[in-house]
């Protein structure tokens, strides 16, 4: 089985600690990839959207991208690192320094700012695609870039280059999935967007989800029962988890402080701060927060 066909199931993007003056914390991070190393997930993604990978420096994101790779190695999941560059020659840069360092795959967020046009946004994807040969999660979120790909557009890149694969997060993705798979039924599909849709993506013909990271146990035991055919129970599962998710997914910076809190509350990182410009929880969030970790007894 090629890494592209191993592409499926639990992917969570990592979360990155901070200590409490806002400096990366390294020793979290660590403790944090060996608890999502026994989690049952199948995969883990680092520099995501909830990574707060445009919050980071330089030498801060290479020195991350080399103790994840090295932290889990041998772990059994797939690790992927994201490029997130808005020139093409430094995201075709990047993603070959990625893939020389040994990642398994690669995710891709094409370029937003500025608006480059369609024609750009291909040429970017197809440069990246081109410039190396393990996976490439072409992500779609246009709620958060402000981006629009059409299924057309989208089936045109999984027909160029089969080691693509592809991160839906429209929102809803579903009718979207559907229109792409018809046009490419061979591509592999990822849903992101907090598992808000993960059993509807999942019958619609997707491989797995693309949460964050704080419960991934929950997503694990999801995904688990769902691969089993018991489908009344994951659907129950599913629902009890949709309050919550619904929730903090009403603004990303929400939920990226909401998942922090959880992780530090479990004692898995040291501190829940977020860099700033961030989201501010209230007292009832933290009730909030307080109740979940008791329903799902994490």
């Amino acid at each position: 089985m090629t890494i592209s066909m191993k592409i499926q199931g639990v992917n969570p993007i990592a979360a990155l600690p901070f200590t409490s003056s806002g400096e990366v914390d390294y020793a979290s991070f660590g403790r944090l990839l060996g608890h999502l190393a026994d989690t049952g997930a199948d995969g883990l993604t680092l520099f995501g959207i909830a990574s707060e990978f445009p919050k980071l420096e330089d030498g801060e994101r290479a020195r991350l991208a080399t103790q994840f790779l090295s932290d889990l190695s041998g772990s059994g999941m797939y690790r992927a690192l994201s490029v997130t560059d808005h020139s093409t020659e430094v995201a075709v840069k990047r993603a070959q320094s990625y893939q020389k360092q040994g990642a398994d795959a690669l995710m891709l967020l094409p370029p937003f700012f500025l608006q480059p046009g369609p024609e750009a946004i291909r040429h970017h994807i197809f440069s990246v695609l081109e410039a190396v040969d393990i996976p490439v999660m072409v992500q779609y979120a246009p709620g958060e870039t402000g981006l629009s790909i059409t299924p057309e557009q989208l089936s045109g890149v999984a027909e160029r280059y089969p080691h693509a694969v592809f991160k839906i997060e429209c929102n809803p993705p579903i009718d979207y999935t559907r229109e792409f798979l018809k046009l490419a039924p061979q591509a592999r599909v990822m849903n992101g967007y907090a598992g808000l849709y993960m059993l509807a993506m999942l019958d619609a013909g997707g491989k797995g989800v693309m949460p964050g990271c704080s419960f991934t146990e929950v997503y694990v035991q999801i995904y688990r029962l769902w691969q089993q055919g018991k489908a009344t129970e994951a659907a129950g599962l599913h629902a009890k988890l949709l309050p919550w998710i619904t929730r903090w997914m009403t603004h990303c910076e929400y939920i990226i402080q909401a998942e922090k809190t959880i992780l530090y509350r479990r004692g898995i990182i040291s501190s829940d701060y977020c860099r700033h410009p961030g989201w501010v929880l209230t007292g009832e969030d933290h009730a909030l927060i307080s109740d979940f970790i008791a329903t799902f007894t994490l």
